[in-house]
């Protein structure tokens, strides 16, 4: 994470010393194209071929793209053409990458410990954007933008070997998979991917008091559709990538917990990312609270957002995280309503603590349920889906809402937006599923 920060921030450098602000800005967005069209794609090579093979594998394609431009960059004034290469070849890079670093956490951790991993990998996003930032600027300070690059290939390279030493376990045989059936392991009728299932545990229904009630095999089955038939990899049984993609497709649709929470997302992303993005600027222009009140508002929201992966990587488990998670999202859409008519940076500051807080607990919660009710076979393109409808939809909410407050101004747009990021909490609480849903004990 730290070297992807430094690699951003090398690139915009060196865009916008090689060509005109709309162009540096093409080059910014172009990895976008790639990645959003490759990423259902990425998932089913995750769950084929295993997250550990193929993270290591894009890592170090990352690693030899970025060391490359550091290369011609010490030799040569490479222009834009290349940059805007590596912006394309990072993205399809990152189509690959995400969903199989999100079925990683399934493949080396008990379920009942993924909630905390959720937390961790939060603390960790929220280090990398504090530490990476300042890095990239002392690397171009030092040397121009070869340095950055060459920086960014070493912290990217420094992570080959740690994802090498990480170990998972196999896949069970179908007779270890026959004898779970009794005790919730759950899934669909087309397994392709290797993914394990007996280092996480036998899947539990995805109700949490379905088990409780002592439903039967097939009622709890229905929660996340029929149980899978064999624990091969799709790759060795010759399945075909087609057929792994659509069958990943339908296993999410058909299933009663990620299916409404995919909604959630979608609403989530888009409400938020406008405000906080854009919106927040123009609201600090606006109330002239300056540079200086902006970024201070921002990092209350990083406080507030860290301070949520800290409590959850702590504790681990939150009781009844489907009806906490609807709660979080309510609240916190009302603070992002409220942040638009904060009399003073003071103000402002407290409230964007409490978003960032309200949002990072919710978002952690909405990501462990993600990880827990899925089945580990199919968390690669589980992962994929749910980062398309983030990468899809979320930067939309940008230019729509930088075009609604200038025709509307800040207030009305932050109070839109605070509504759309609360019909998340409403979709939870409508769905008794995704609202009874519980974390692994």
């Amino acid at each position: 994470m730290i070297g992807d920060n430094v690699y951003y921030l090398a690139l915009s450098w060196a865009a916008v010393r090689a060509g005109s602000p709309a162009q540096a800005g093409l080059v910014m967005t172009v990895s976008a194209v790639p990645r959003a069209l490759l990423l259902l794609g990425g998932g089913v090579i995750a769950d084929r071929f295993g997250p550990r093979r193929v993270v290591i594998g894009s890592d170090a394609v990352r690693c030899a793209a970025v060391l490359t431009m550091a290369v011609l960059f010490f030799s040569t004034d490479p222009g834009l053409w290349p940059l805007a290469a590596l912006a394309v070849a990072f993205g399809t890079v990152d189509a690959v990458f995400l969903p199989a670093v999100g079925a990683l956490p399934a493949r080396v951790t008990a379920r009942d410990q993924l909630a905390r991993v959720q937390g961790m990998r939060g603390l960790g996003a929220r280090l990398a954007s504090v530490v990476g930032g300042p890095l990239g600027g002392l690397g171009v300070a030092l040397g121009g933008a070869a340095t950055a690059f060459g920086l960014a290939a070493l912290l990217i390279a420094v992570s080959i070997p740690l994802l090498v030493s990480v170990r998972i376990r196999e896949l069970p045989t179908d007779d270890d998979r026959t004898g779970a059936v009794g005790t919730g392991l759950v899934g669909t009728g087309e397994r392709p991917g290797v993914d394990v299932v007996d280092a996480v545990g036998p899947l539990e229904p995805a109700v949490g008091d379905a088990a409780g009630a002592g439903g039967s095999t097939e009622e709890q089955s229905g929660a996340v559709g029929p149980r899978e038939p064999s624990g091969e990899p799709a790759a060795a049984r010759g399945g075909t990538a087609w057929r792994d993609l659509v069958g990943g497709l339908r296993y999410v649709r058909g299933h009663r917990v990620l299916a409404p929470l995919m909604l959630v997302i979608a609403l989530g992303d888009l409400g938020f990312v406008g405000p906080l993005n854009v919106g927040l600027a123009l609201l600090a222009d606006e109330r002239g609270w300056g540079a200086a009140g902006m970024g201070w508002t921002l990092a209350g929201f990083g406080a507030g957002a860290g301070a949520a992966s800290l409590l959850l990587a702590v504790r681990g488990r939150v009781p009844h995280a489907g009806q906490v998670a609807a709660h979080a999202i309510l609240a916190g859409s009302v603070a992002i309503g409220a942040l638009a008519f904060a009399p003073g940076v003071f103000a402002a500051v407290g409230t964007a603590v409490l978003v960032g807080l309200l949002a990072g607990l919710s978002g952690a919660l909405c990501a462990a349920l993600l990880q827990t009710q899925s089945d580990p076979a199919y968390l690669g393109r589980v992962t994929a889906v749910a980062s398309l409808v983030s990468l899809g939809l979320a930067p939309l909410g940008m230019p729509l809402s930088a075009a609604a407050i200038g025709v509307w101004g800040t207030g009305p747009v932050f109070v839109v937006s605070a509504a759309v990021c609360g019909l998340g909490g409403v979709v939870i609480l409508c769905f008794g599923h995704l609202r009874r849903a519980e974390l692994p004990r």
